[in-house]
């Protein structure tokens, strides 16, 4: 089997950190759930009253949501050397989660909104003790988030460390808002 750059949580919970910074997402607005799998996040964030769009390559884990007026659902493949497939368009929060593609990080920051957020979150260096993802391909180097974000919008948040939840990983992540 293959390593890819998106590793799913089988576990079906939003992520801890998407949790903890939802609450300064502006309301009302619409969220990017970027290779979204089976929608964990996109489906907590639906939960707290935002619309969504879920981007992913396989969209079959997404087709129970297909009939809400506020879901759109995004079936691309990020890393053939497509076009970003939501061209200039801007969202109240990105988020991504056990995903990594370098080649989008502008298209990534610049899909966020003034006063959007950025909520990234993925594996990092020192992965490879844990297990898969150990590629360097697919993990982040030291303050690899805070330079993709530099210039561009304001950290509120940064972690790089290593997590026992939901398994054992070295994770980066990141909140960061567009002033």
């Amino acid at each position: 089997m293959t390593e890819s750059s998106h590793h799913h949580d089988a576990s079906g919970q939003a992520s801890a950190w998407v949790k903890r910074f939802a609450l300064l997402i502006p309301g009302g607005g619409t969220v990017l759930d970027l290779a979204a799998g089976g929608g964990r996040n996109g489906r907590y964030l639906l939960g707290q009253g935002f619309g969504l769009v879920a981007v992913d390559r396989k969209t079959d884990a997404l087709s129970d949501l297909s009939d809400r007026d506020d879901v759109e659902i995004i079936e691309a493949d990020l890393e053939d050397g497509s076009p970003w497939p939501l061209g200039s368009r801007q969202f109240e929060a990105v988020v991504v989660a056990n995903y990594l593609h370098r080649p989008l990080f502008p298209a990534i920051v610049g899909a966020v909104a003034p006063g959007g957020l950025l909520i990234y979150e993925t594996f990092a260096l020192g992965n490879e003790a844990f297990g898969k993802p150990s590629n360097p391909d697919f993990l982040l180097r030291p303050g690899e988030l805070l330079d993709a974000v530099a210039g561009h919008l304001r950290v509120l948040a940064y972690e790089d460390l290593i997590v026992d939840d939901p398994k054992p990983a070295a994770v980066q992540r990141i909140c960061a808002r567009r002033e």
